[in-house]
């Protein structure tokens, strides 16, 4: 059931959007009326949460069912003692998928009001509390205690500091503040920590704020799914071309049971900080994390050894995983994108060119993996034809487990291609409608079946290289 507007774009955005998903290809399919209601149903599952909240169990530390266990004890002390299914998903056995409870309607609206941003609105509706930061705006007379109603400014109109606003907001529930007014808006660096803790979320999930943090990763489902696609082995030499946080990361090292080697790129050094702290709280030894451009990671000069730190000699890595830099309109719940159209087609090029020092470094019979959290035809489809097109040594491979559906058509793939590709699509299930009563009589094969579907906007495509990239067709 839909309680959100749908997504808020800017009308070129939204225009370009459309005009990718009613391509000619997809027309002549499925016919326009049916293109544009799904169409229409995407913007509108865009806002909303997914079904599940997917968590990740680092094998390297513990047994999935040890870590099932605990996580148990942990929902039912956040849940006051209502029973919730923790389900290992059959096709990813380091996954755990917990439903989301929602929407939920009766809950009553306080005179006291906390406006958020609407990244930390995003987050509340996947079980965060609020978080000092993210308070754009609170009630004249609020209090450390009182009970408040938590609004989401998904426009971004709000003044940092007002006492009250009239502009759009989406309710997100009520919780109970733990600072007052004067304390929140006090300037002090240093407050940093919960300033409300949600008490009764329209969509309640579980609050992963520091639960089991060696043993759970917080991820989404299809981000679980890149890792198992690209399949390292032990003893393998891995790059993650853009790594930050680490979540895919470490899910490499977790599979290959720590032996061998995964080398960790990203250009931002607070990231690269991110992911070292990561490897180490799971206690990851085989990552190497370095703050370096990715596009720049070929070596050039061939008689300089720089020790295994960027650039990398040309075919030196037995499996690369590029998890691009994305426009990111796959993410929910997502209430507004206030992007141009300039920035959300900026992206192409870049993944191009990272694509290309892929191949470059892939060994001859190593396989890459090209993954995006986004929608869009020319980021994603497009991207594969570009890629087949451009490196003839590159084949197209099916994907184990396959768990999103086929690609998108419009980019000129065949239909056998497109089935070698996984594209997880928001639009595919209506909205669902979940209480305590409904999980009772749910069927473990149905959650997980919803689970795989109602999921965020994500794209896997992989690939193997036949011959050496240097080698010229005859």
């Amino acid at each position: 059931m839909s309680v959100f507007p749908k997504i808020a774009l800017r009308l070129e955005v939204a225009n370009y959007l459309k005009e990718g998903f009613l391509n000619q290809e997809v027309v002549s399919a499925l016919g326009k009326e049916e293109a544009e209601r799904r169409f229409e149903i995407l913007l509108n599952n865009l806002s909303h949460p997914p079904s599940f909240t997917t968590v990740r169990v680092n094998t390297h530390l513990a047994s999935v069912q040890h870590v099932k266990n605990m996580l148990f004890d942990e929902l039912q002390k956040q849940f006051n003692g209502l029973s919730v299914p923790i389900l290992q998903h059959p096709d990813l056995q380091d996954v755990l998928l917990i439903p989301v409870i929602g929407p939920r309607k009766n809950i009553k609206q306080q005179q006291r009001e906390a406006i958020v941003g609407a990244q930390c609105g995003n987050a509340v509706l996947r079980g965060a509390h609020v978080y000092v930061p993210g308070i754009v705006s609170a009630s004249k007379f609020m209090k450390a205690g009182d009970v408040v109603s938590v609004y989401s400014d998904i426009k971004g109109k709000c003044k940092k500091g007002a006492k009250e606003f009239d502009g759009t907001k989406v309710f997100l529930g009520n919780g109970i503040s733990e600072l007052s007014r004067k304390e929140i808006f006090s300037g002090l660096p240093e407050l940093k920590g919960i300033g409300i803790r949600m008490t009764e979320p329209v969509y309640l999930s579980p609050s992963f704020d520091n639960v089991l943090p060696s043993y759970l990763f917080l991820q989404n489902l299809p981000s679980t799914v890149v890792t198992h696609v690209l399949d390292p082995q032990p003893g393998e030499r891995i790059l993650d071309l853009c790594a930050a946080p680490g979540g895919k990361t470490t899910h490499l090292a977790a599979r290959m049971r720590d032996q061998g080697e995964v080398i960790a790129l990203d250009k931002i050094s607070n990231k690269v900080k991110k992911i070292k702290q990561n490897a180490l709280l799971l206690g990851l030894n085989s990552i190497r994390a370095f703050c370096f451009d990715g596009t720049k990671a070929v070596k050039v000069d061939m008689v300089k050894d720089t020790e295994g730190e960027p650039p990398f000699f040309p075919e030196s890595f037995d499996r690369i995983l590029l998890d691009a830099p994305c426009s990111g309109m796959g993410q929910r719940p997502n209430m507004a994108c206030s992007w141009t159209l300039r920035e959300v087609t900026s992206y192409q090029p870049l993944q191009r060119k990272l694509f290309t020092v892929a191949v470059k470094l892939l060994k001859p019979g190593g396989v890459l993996v090209y993954s995006t959290c986004t929608i869009t035809l020319a980021e994603n489809e497009e991207q594969v034809a570009w890629a087949l097109t451009t490196f003839p040594c590159l084949r197209l491979q099916p994907q184990e487990p396959q768990i999103g559906g086929e690609g998108m058509m419009g980019a000129g793939l065949s239909l056998e291609q497109l089935k070698q590709l996984q594209r997880f699509d928001p639009s595919v299930v209506p909205l669902q409608d979940t209480d305590f009563d409904s999980l009772r009589d749910a069927r473990v094969e149905d959650m997980i079946w919803l689970a795989n579907k109602d999921c965020i906007g994500f794209f896997i495509a992989k690939f193997v290289k036949c011959k050496s990239a240097q080698e010229k067709d005859p």
